[in-house]
């Protein structure tokens, strides 16, 4: 089973899933052992062009919107979840932030470079006390001449102890709600008062560092607000819509995941011989793998339906969430089922399925709990009928 593309998102496909092979797929198990972020995999995925896929060809990307970059995270996570996680918080939430919203001179500045893997980006929206509740960030931002002077911490930043360029949301109206009184910055790593904070130690992602950071009286010039100075107070629609989108993606990395999982079972259940036959012809293993089939059609059929509306400039925002919700629950079910065939040695480390649902766990919570994502769609299905959930 594979959705149906154009020829040349399946040339995308097929030139991912080389790439994966080949250059991912060797170190996988010990980048994540070692819990070394492979830089140099990331270096190459820029020079391939795989880190412009969605943005428009005007811009300098690959021009094949986010259904091309829903294929890529589903290639790049059938093998290294790290991977694909870095190059997600690159692409999708640091990188969009300012092809959304950034100035033709910050998209000259930044965006061209981040396309190319020259500067690599982190997105910065959550604090020890705004989690979930990211309307209520403490970070502040005040503007002192031609330059805002940022005091505050971010944590759980992937990529952010060796970004090169950081998205940074800011309270700059303590007096305005979230939807006035937010604002996205882009920071340098070189600005003064910029400091990274522990690494933390993560149950999976290994390879993908995430760390604190903290900005003690830094100064970021008034060019680097997103959109430019009338679109100060603008940051917190700017991460929302951001975080629409991404999510699509994160369900895209379910797929990738799920399809993995699938076919080590199928293959291992024709291999693996038990009272005198494989255990392919049992129906309890019969089921489990019809099962995730059921689950990965499904989710290939909501996350590339949700890509279609985002590409044709639909708001997506309960289909997304809805990407998100269904899609990290399943790939989570398959995974575990995935162990459950392979037995004693899918608890093993010899076989990726270990990392695997390691890596899995966190889909759950990160980009919007999915507790989170029923609140929003039923927000949004309330909405439609004229009822009102204000959740600022």
């Amino acid at each position: 089973m594979e959705y149906e593309h154009t020829d040349e998102i399946k040339l995308l496909r097929q030139t991912v899933r080389d790439f994966a092979n080949k250059e991912m797929r060797p170190i996988a198990r010990q980048i994540d052992e070692q819990e070394r972020v492979p830089i140099e995999v990331i270096k190459q995925a820029g020079e391939l062009g795989l880190l412009s896929v969605p943005f428009p060809e005007m811009e300098g990307g690959l021009g094949l919107g986010i259904t091309g970059y829903c294929v890529l995270m589903e290639e790049l996570n059938r093998v290294c979840a790290s991977i694909a996680t870095i190059i997600g918080a690159h692409t999708q939430l640091a990188a969009t932030s300012i092809w959304i919203g950034g100035t033709a001179a910050q998209k000259d500045k930044y965006l061209k470079g981040m396309m190319t893997g020259r500067l690599i980006g982190a997105w910065a929206l959550t604090e020890p006390n705004a989690g979930s509740d990211a309307a209520h960030i403490e970070t502040t931002a005040e503007l002192h001449g031609n330059a805002w002077v940022l005091n505050g911490q971010k944590m759980w930043i992937t990529n952010g102890s060796f970004a090169d360029v950081v998205i940074v949301h800011a309270v700059t109206d303590k007096a305005k709600s979230a939807r006035g009184g937010i604002t996205a910055f882009i920071v340098e790593k070189d600005m003064p008062g910029f400091k990274v904070g522990k690494i933390e130690e993560k149950m999976g992602l290994k390879a993908s560092h995430t760390c604190s950071l903290y900005f003690e009286n830094m100064r970021v010039p008034a060019e680097n607000v997103i959109g430019g100075a009338e679109a100060v107070g603008q940051g917190f629609a700017l991460a929302m819509m951001t975080l629409d989108i991404g999510r699509v993606g994160l369900g895209a990395s379910a797929v990738g995941s799920a399809k993995e999982a699938f076919e080590l079972s199928r293959k291992y259940a024709i291999e693996r011989q038990q009272f005198g036959r494989p255990i392919a012809e049992f129906q309890a293993i019969q089921f489990k793998l019809a099962e995730m089939a059921v689950k990965i059609y499904t989710m290939e059929q909501i996350v590339y339906d949700c890509a279609k509306r985002v590409d044709a400039g639909k708001k997506s925002t309960i289909e997304s969430s809805i990407c998100k919700l269904y899609c990290t629950e399943a790939a989570s079910e398959i995974i575990d089922e995935a162990i459950q065939i392979h037995g004693g040695i899918g608890f093993s480390r010899e076989l990726p399925l270990e990392r695997m649902y390691r890596d899995a766990r966190v889909t759950r919570i990160f980009e919007g709990t999915n507790e989170v994502q029923k609140s929003v769609i039923a927000t949004e299905l309330l909405k439609q009928v004229g009822y009102r959930i204000n959740r600022y």
